[in-house]
């Protein structure tokens, strides 16, 4: 049974808080978005008017309303197997098979992750199907989206099932030290992955191809030759058989560095904006970015390993959620879902590294073209074509964008032109065939 204690009380402040806290940040990004929608921006005028405009907002306000319903369904359903019995109930028929047994913690984990994914799907499929459809985005069929759960979930449950194996053998056998042995093997696994996702799992979902278009192939090549630029492969993706969403980038480390342009990019962009796309994922690859997010995945990963052991080797937890001794796979549960809440509140230091390397390959690109104007035209019909969000509320911005907000980042960009204009005439670098 469970425990009421001080244990339970800062767990549920610390759950309920988190859930609350999103919800609100969700709100309040809604009705700000809706409060400033106004008139069409400055220099937006080619791209946008005021019919557009609206379903900009309308786009925010659908995509934002079922992911607050989506949250409020996923963290009911969480709180509800946490406080419900039904883990000590699991945990009980497993004990026969010891408190580290790898079939035992699997099973355990799998029975709570099949009704949490079960509760989740319908908000997925609303979203592609009545969403996406509304705006004109959605391409896919329903059965590709089917094929793509079933291929992402196998995937997500073979990666979780190998990594899980190796740290519970690790409980086993060395129990004052596999948080550090751990975080070494996940730190191997995530650079492994980042080398062998856009030749091994990336292709399991999307063709990959050399760009079709021969003369935007040539400036390409133009502009990496005169940059002095080796990256393997430049290639597009048909991201076009599910969404007209477009997007561009820069995947991979080592001999698997390669950029992907979507088709849907190349379809509704000029060669010299998608070349100032290209050159923003250039200088990605020039700056190591990939690198730098894994060394700061694995600073945050090593204190989260640290604090796991402490967590997993306490008492009181299973004793608050009604477990009676001590069981390592329960603890890891447990653990996972305090990481869950808790980084939450992380967010905004990795997001704004995140906006940090942004801003630096804009500037890059910026450097590389001799000329912002491109990737500001890019950026504006990148923005119009995906009904993105202008005018997100700073506050959710900070927790949730990875890149700087539309409207931010075009006036970082215009800055960085007046300062070229100011320095001297210059010509913008145009490739071969231009």
């Amino acid at each position: 049974m469970i425990e009421f204690n001080a244990f339970l009380f800062f767990f549920l402040v610390l759950f309920v808080g988190q859930s609350a806290f999103s919800l609100w940040l969700d709100e309040m990004n809604i009705n700000y978005a809706q409060k400033n929608l106004g008139r069409v921006p400055p220099g937006f005028e080619e791209f946008l008017d005021s019919e557009k405009l609206a379903r900009m907002g309308a786009y925010t306000a659908q995509k934002g309303r079922l992911g607050v319903i989506g949250e409020i369904v996923s963290s009911t359903v969480l709180l509800v197997i946490l406080l419900s019995g039904l883990l000590p109930a699991i945990a009980g028929r497993l004990a026969g098979l010891g408190p580290t047994s790898i079939i035992a913690g699997l099973t355990f984990f799998f029975i709570p992750g099949a009704i949490q994914f079960l509760s989740e799907l319908p908000f997925g499929y609303y979203n592609t199907f009545v969403i996406e459809e509304e705006f004109g985005f959605n391409r896919s069929t329903l059965k590709l989206w089917i094929i793509d759960h079933i291929k992402s979930g196998l995937i997500g449950t073979a990666l979780f099932a190998a990594l899980f194996s190796i740290l519970m053998l690790l409980i086993r056998y060395s129990p004052l030290h596999w948080w550090f042995w751990g975080f070494l093997i996940v730190s191997v696994v995530q650079v492994i992955l980042a080398v062998l996702f856009p030749v091994v799992i990336a292709p399991l979902f999307n063709k990959f191809e050399p760009v079709k278009d021969e003369e935007l192939a040539r400036k390409i090549m133009s502009l990496m030759d005169e940059n002095g630029i080796r990256v393997k492969k430049i290639l597009q993706m048909n991201a076009g058989v599910r969404s007209r969403h477009t997007n561009a980038y820069f995947t991979g480390i080592g001999k698997t560095k390669q950029i992907v342009l979507y088709d849907t990019l190349i379809e509704s962009h000029s060669h010299d904006e998608i070349l100032s796309v290209l050159a923003h994922e250039v200088g990605h690859f020039r700056k190591k970015h990939v690198l730098k997010q894994l060394a700061v995945f694995a600073f945050f990963l090593l204190a989260a390993f640290y604090i796991t052991w402490l967590f997993v080797r306490w008492s009181l937890p299973y004793d608050t959620f009604g477990f009676g001794s001590v069981m390592p796979y329960a603890g890891l549960f447990l653990a996972g879902i305090f990481w869950q809440k808790a980084g939450f509140f992380l967010q905004p230091i990795y997001m704004s590294i995140s906006r940090r390397f942004e801003k630096q390959a804009d500037t890059y690109a910026i450097n590389m073209l001799r000329t912002a104007s491109p990737l500001i035209t890019a950026m504006k019909r990148l923005s119009t074509d995906n009904l993105s969000n202008l005018n997100p509320h700073p506050l959710y911005a900070r927790f949730h964008y990875s890149h700087p907000p539309v409207l931010n980042r075009l006036n970082q960009l215009e800055e960085a032109e007046r300062r070229l204009d100011e320095n001297g005439p210059h010509q913008p670098r145009r490739a071969a065939g231009s």
